[in-house]
């Protein structure tokens, strides 16, 4: 068996690749074994990508073309870049925008001055370039409906949608995803409400779990249906999936209109809520769609964010998390543009005075899993004899076995992966990422 061996170490080698050959297990080793177990298969993997903010759209516009035709290749292309093919956009202006806007004028009771115009400036025009690489799967969220509709009369800090607007700001997602249709752009899924549990300084709209079924029951759900529209809710930190899911599964109506839980990683790891989730409500999708580094919360070097990238990414996926979206896909080099000052770190940055463009390590570790792990592929069965190292795997529609793993000790640690009685002896170095392909 050949063994293709990618690595990215502190030295910042990226995407160095190197050859293994596995020998027989003769004398049935037992210690420092990283085992798989090809046969026994779990979820199904759909996808990688990122979102097309406003803040992402301007940031490329800034830059020369060969910048920004470079910064998509670096993404969406399968040979050149990370194979993204999964997108987020957001309904209406959020956090990363340059400032508040909607689709209709105020207090429009009939929408009849629904239009994308605003998307059409830049964020639109950015997915057309993507999907010159392959087909998207558009995910997409509403931060906040228009202050009219809501109780609080503005679309930042938090409030809730009024009653009497429930049919209106329902028949807004339809306007929306018609509207992306008519451009050529097709509407996968949609979650509910971003982050409905929290009254932030920009766009936001709070929901208890009660409201939001009732909405996804009397207004959304059969709209969203009809139109071959996956709905996914909470789209939310992930410490209260399950007290989430208890309310939204436990009606009927909405089970079936549902097709599972997106969730974010900015309360910690909470893995078990994701395999308590997958126990409770089998067939209903987990799909991770936001996780960033928040500067406000104190900057790291650029190798820690990658780990936590990896590392969450590791958690997701071995307690059935389906989906990967990465929060923006660019960012200027203040972390924004940002009506609110929220600056961010995203994997690659841009300096647009100069043109200059930056790869972050977190690009590098998110290509790990996105390059390697193709849509189709199936989680298998692992274990490991340390915790120590943290580690994935899956197989390809092809057959090949692509396992990722991350040692963030500062120690090399020496171990022999076992895979159908054959070992591979090798090395995590401390703080690195390896990608391994059985062929």
């Amino acid at each position: 068996m050949k063994i293709r061996v990618v690595k990215t170490v502190k030295d910042h080698i990226p995407m160095q690749e190197s050859v293994l050959y596995s020998v027989p297990d003769k004398n049935g080793r037992e210690h420092e074994l990283l085992c798989l177990v090809p046969e026994l298969e779990y979820q199904e993997i759909e996808g990688f990508g990122g979102a097309f903010t406003e803040a992402a759209a301007v940031t490329l516009n800034k830059l020369s073309k060969k910048n920004r035709d470079e910064i998509l290749r670096l993404y969406f292309s399968e040979t050149d870049g990370l194979g993204y093919n999964v997108g987020r956009v957001h309904m209406n202006s959020c956090d990363f925008s340059e400032g508040n806007y909607t689709c209709v004028e105020e207090n429009d009771q009939t929408l009849e001055s629904f239009q994308i115009d605003r998307d059409k400036r830049a964020v639109i025009p950015m997915i057309h370039e993507a999907m010159k690489y392959g087909e998207l799967q558009i995910i997409m969220s509403p931060w906040s409906p228009p202050a009219y509709m809501k109780t609080s009369g503005e679309m930042n800090r938090g409030g809730k949608l009024k009653d009497e607007y429930r049919e209106l700001w329902s028949q807004y997602y339809v306007k929306f995803i018609e509207a992306y249709r008519k451009e050529g752009i097709n509407i996968w899924g949609i979650t509910v409400q971003n982050e409905p549990k929290a009254v932030q300084k920009w766009d936001s709209c709070i929901y208890t779990a009660e409201e939001e079924m009732e909405f996804v029951r009397n207004y959304l759900g059969r709209k969203m249906n009809d139109l071959g529209v996956k709905v996914l809710f909470w789209d939310h930190n992930k410490e209260r999936i399950i007290e989430r899911a208890r309310v939204m599964l436990g009606d009927e109506t909405v089970r079936e209109y549902v097709d599972g839980i997106a969730f974010h990683w900015y309360s910690g790891d909470h893995f078990e809520q994701l395999e308590m989730f997958n126990d409770l409500y089998p067939g209903k999708k987990l799909v991770f769609t936001e996780g960033c580094y928040e500067y406000s919360r104190g900057q790291e070097d650029t190798y820690r964010i990658g780990e936590t990238y990896a590392h969450d990414m590791i958690g997701n996926f071995n307690h059935y998390c389906t989906m990967f979206c990465d929060w923006n896909l660019l960012l200027n080099d203040q972390g924004g543009p940002n009506h609110v000052g929220n600056f961010c770190d995203a994997p690659i940055m841009a300096d647009t005075e100069t043109d200059k463009v930056y790869l972050h390590e977190s690009y590098y570790y998110i290509g790990h899993f996105s390059k390697y792990i193709k849509k189709g592929a199936k989680r298998i069965g692992s274990s490991k004899w340390t915790g120590d190292l943290e580690t994935v795997s899956f197989k390809n529609p092809n057959g090949d076995i692509v396992s990722v793993v991350l040692n963030r000790t500062d120690n090399d640690i020496p171990f022999c992966f076992s895979i159908n009685g054959e070992l591979v002896e090798t090395v995590a170095q401390g703080h690195s990422i390896a990608t391994y392909i059985f062929e």
